[in-house]
């Protein structure tokens, strides 16, 4: 499995169950920044994706991660002590649930690209499976634990799948957090929603919803899905 290389970072991901893929770089670009976090958690950090596009787009001064997987943990500092921001990246190996009872720090952004396949699904990878089903990390212990961790002020970004949009709404609102934006993606004009971005503060507001389609063809990519990801992508 080789590399996978970025404008400004490289990712080594041969030991990682989940490969670097479109939801965690469009998360890690979608994020909003506008709040100016000074500190930054990435839950479920995999192979250290997200918060590495957030240490080059932000200015953040801790950057935490937390992966229970041993192999993924270990990667995930590898590519941070890789990186050019390695001394604002810590990647903590620790389930969320122990993370939760044993911190009391506060974050000004919360991100997350967690495991959502509630389907029981069966690969010949254990760990790839264990990544990718929500009962490693279900929706309401991830919103709980964000409700804890999150700045008064703070922002929590997600991407799940489309059609556990409302139901994920509903568990938010429960813990006082409420939808500020949301991005409904489509891989081409005449596909269905797949996946949302979703953004979520204390605050309750309209919330502002749009959709990016990411191809017009094969390869072709939309200028939308372009302006978004060109920071990160050498060939975009």
């Amino acid at each position: 499995m080789k590399p996978f290389k970025f404008k400004e970072f490289t990712i080594h991901q041969d030991q990682c169950a989940m490969k670097v893929g479109t939801d965690g770089v469009l998360l890690g670009a979608w994020a909003s920044l506008h709040n100016y976090p000074e500190s930054i958690l990435d839950i479920g950090a995999g192979t250290g994706l997200i918060a590495l596009q957030l240490a080059q787009r932000s200015v953040a001064e801790t950057i935490d991660a937390i992966e229970l997987d041993d192999d993924a943990y270990e990667q995930c500092v590898y590519n941070f002590e890789a990186s050019p921001w390695g001394d604002r990246l810590f990647c903590y190996h620790a389930g969320f649930d122990e993370f939760v009872n044993e911190m009391d720090d506060k974050y000004d952004l919360i991100v997350s690209n967690p495991p959502f396949y509630t389907e029981e699904v069966a690969s010949s990878s254990q760990s790839r499976d264990s990544a990718r089903q929500n009962s490693s990390l279900p929706f309401e212990e991830l919103v709980q634990g964000v409700s804890h961790f999150l700045t008064d002020n703070g922002i929590f970004s997600v991407i799940i799948p489309f059609k556990e949009e409302d139901s994920f709404i509903a568990l938010a609102n429960k813990v006082g957090l409420f939808p500020m934006r949301i991005t409904r993606v489509k891989g081409n004009p005449d596909s269905d929603f797949k996946r949302s971005l979703m953004e979520f503060n204390f605050n309750k507001k309209e919330t502002v919803i749009d959709d990016l389609v990411i191809e017009t063809a094969r390869h072709q990519y939309t200028e939308e899905y372009i302006k978004l990801t060109q920071a990160f992508y050498l060939k975009m």
